[in-house]
């Protein structure tokens, strides 16, 4: 049985004009691979709700989960959730548990929960939500998708929230074998074990090093022992 499918959709100015640098794409992989969930599609889209809109209902139709980064917070760009809402035709409104994590949460900071502050309690009916443990205010799941905030250290929180609640398929596996020489000289052989080998990928990642070519062999799958009878064959190709 194939595993589960999942997109994520990075959303935010900063991460298109390149002053932030997205870690949240590389974290949640690495966590969907180990949970046996498929990571096979990440879109990065600006603060415009058109846009927004249109990937999440594109991703949402074609995948099993979709989990968002980025535009829940306390400012006017921040428009997520309002862009889930619509996607989903589900009106928005401030909801009396998230305000009430919100007012607590300010309230032992000494702080005053304002408007601003306020517009992170405003969550689609419906919807469920995500526990934040960092920052208290929280993510939301509604439909297939998964809606977290863009800060890293929130967004790894809200995805260990969410991780044990998936069901997960086999996790995928994977070794790598160093070649010293040119991707053209391996091509022939990498592409026959490719046909000889259909259910694994088989990838090639060159390097340049003291002058030399050479070129790391990843190849991924769910069966330990033919990811090992591939690499061993490779290497008596190679002869590594």
């Amino acid at each position: 049985m194939p595993n589960p499918t999942a997109a994520m959709l990075v959303i935010g100015d900063e991460i298109l004009s390149g002053r932030t640098l997205d870690s949240n794409t590389n974290h949640l992989a690495k966590e969907l691979t180990a949970h046996g969930i498929d990571l096979c599609e990440v879109r990065v889209v600006s603060d415009d709700a058109r846009a927004i809109v249109a990937a999440v209902r594109a991703l949402s139709d074609s995948f099993e989960h979709v989990f968002t980064s980025g535009g829940i917070g306390p400012t006017h760009d921040d428009i997520t959730a309002d862009c889930i809402a619509e996607a989903f035709g589900q009106p928005i409104d401030i909801r009396d548990d998230a305000r009430t994590l919100l007012a607590a949460h300010y309230e032992r900071q000494g702080s005053e929960l304002n408007e601003a502050r306020l517009r992170m309690a405003r969550i689609p009916e419906g919807a469920t939500l995500i526990d934040n443990p960092v920052s208290v205010a929280p993510g939301f799941i509604l439909g297939n998708v998964h809606v977290m905030a863009g800060v890293p250290s929130v967004f790894k929180a809200m995805v260990a929230t969410v991780m044990p609640t998936l069901t997960g398929g086999a996790p995928l596996l994977s070794e790598t074998l160093r070649v010293d020489r040119g991707e053209g000289d391996i091509a022939g052989p990498l592409g026959q074990l490719a046909q000889d080998f259909p259910d694994l990928s088989i990838g090639s990642y060159p390097f340049q090093k003291d002058g030399k070519y050479g070129s790391n062999i990843v190849i991924r799958g769910q069966d330990e022992a033919q990811i090992s009878q591939a690499i061993a064959r490779l290497a008596t190709e190679m002869r590594v």
